[in-house]
């Protein structure tokens, strides 16, 4: 398992550091050759700062309790007219905390990763044909939940710790995607769900739904 708690208690995703660094050589450099004007680059580092920033987050508790896997817009919210599931999307613009996190706890069973297109991920398209990356996890009462990383126009790189076979709680932080994504779940029927259109969540706080406590037959 590549997940650790540092995950957790640096102010920062460690994938964000090279490209923090770049960003102060850049604005350095501008405020050498460009004197004050230099300063308009400070934006530069502020900004990916701002994207790849970790804040803390307090993970609801609860048996079955769903929570928010990213930070960001609801998008999708209804059930699948042909499986009956619930279809749930997250849209994070660039200003959003790009981690993702487990939206419940159970064990990995399958991880897809699927090349494809960056059409804008606020089109219902861009979970079709853009490029992907889905986890598949198992409850403690044998429920599925499937949760995918949808990559972007701008975004261009997941990135995914989680490994088949892994056990994770709701709310651990398992990957992140480069910049400007969506995050689609994959729920039970018998979910309740507690979000609507439009609404606005934070990974691994806000509460999406829940499940039924009792054990599937």
């Amino acid at each position: 398992m590549r997940i650790s708690e540092n995950h957790f208690r640096t102010p920062v995703a460690r994938e964000g550091v090279p490209f923090i660094a770049l960003a102060l050589i850049v604005f350095i450099l501008c405020l050498y050759f460009l004197g004050a004007w230099g300063w308009v680059a400070v934006l530069f580092p502020l900004f990916v700062l701002n994207f790849f920033r970790n804040p803390g987050r307090t993970v609801p508790s609860g048996d079955g309790v769903v929570v928010a896997p990213a930070d960001g817009k609801i998008v999708k919210a209804r059930k699948d007219p042909d499986t009956g599931r619930w279809k749930v999307s997250i849209f994070m613009n660039v200003f959003d905390v790009h981690l993702n996190r487990v939206p419940v706890t159970g064990v990995v069973r399958k991880i897809s990763y699927i090349p494809g297109k960056f059409l804008n991920a606020d089109l219902d398209k861009a979970s079709e044909h853009n490029e992907r990356n889905t986890l598949v996890l198992e409850t403690d009462n044998g429920r599925e939940v499937a949760m995918t990383q949808v990559a972007g126009l701008v975004a261009r790189r997941i990135v995914c710790y989680a490994e088949v076979s892994d056990r994770l709680k709701a709310g651990t932080i398992f990957g992140l995607i480069r910049f400007g994504s969506r995050v689609d779940l994959d729920l039970p029927e018998e979910t309740v769900l507690s979000v609507r259109m439009g609404d606005r969540v934070k990974g691994g706080e806000s509460i999406l739904g829940s499940l039924p406590s009792e054990q599937r037959a």
